[in-house]
């Protein structure tokens, strides 16, 4: 398997804990990032599902946002989840007034796209790289990808619910991102993939 990576998760909103522990099932150390030192610490990065915004204006608060953005661009990987997915992204269609991301993957996403908390959903969605079983996917207010640049590749697409082939899943380079929520589930398979991609990227530096 290689050797253990330190993977962070942003702590300032969402399931801390709960990709903390999918992680560490994946073989990685796993750390809550909260300042600037934190972050330089780590090998990779996960991002949490909650509010982008309010993740948004929390990293601007914490003297997180242009750190990141940095670390990001110098090549360190990164994963975000629902609004993390958000958050990687260069452009954001239906954000709020003012919304700032972290960018990193040539995207477009739209915020909130598969309808408010009431419409939430669970549907299997195939994961290219991630074994033959479709992942069963749990959509919580969440985002889709409306379009990607030349060298983004499409991971997945939702297979069932109510808005069938959105794409849901993605990544460039050291980059990815998806829709779901894959730290409410028991099947880890998302994190070991993160995981594998730190280790590689640990490796060739």
């Amino acid at each position: 398997m290689g050797a253990e990576p330190t993977i962070g998760v942003l702590a300032l909103q969402g399931d801390v804990r709960e990709h903390a522990r999918a992680l560490e099932s994946a073989g990685a150390r796993a750390v809550a990032v909260r300042r600037p030192a934190e972050l330089e610490r780590v090998d990779g990065l996960v991002i949490p599902g909650g509010e982008s915004t309010t993740i948004g204006k929390l990293a601007r608060a914490f003297d997180l946002l242009e750190p990141l953005r940095k670390r990001v661009e110098a090549g360190m990987p990164a994963y975000g989840s629902c609004a993390g997915m958000i958050l990687l992204a260069d452009r954001v269609e239906d954000g709020a007034a003012g919304q700032e991301t972290i960018g990193g993957i040539d995207m477009t996403v739209r915020r909130n796209a598969f309808g408010r908390q009431v419409d939430s959903f669970e549907a299997p969605v195939g994961l290219a790289g991630m074994g033959d079983d479709p992942y069963h996917a749990v959509f919580i207010r969440a985002p889709w990808v409306e379009r990607v640049g030349g060298g983004v590749e499409v991971l997945g697409r939702a297979e069932s619910g109510p808005d069938v082939d959105r794409i849901v899943a993605v990544r460039q380079g050291r980059l990815m991102a998806t829709a779901f929520h894959p730290e409410l589930t028991d099947d880890h398979r998302v994190h070991h993939y993160f995981a594998e991609l730190v280790r590689r990227a640990t490796e060739e530096e």
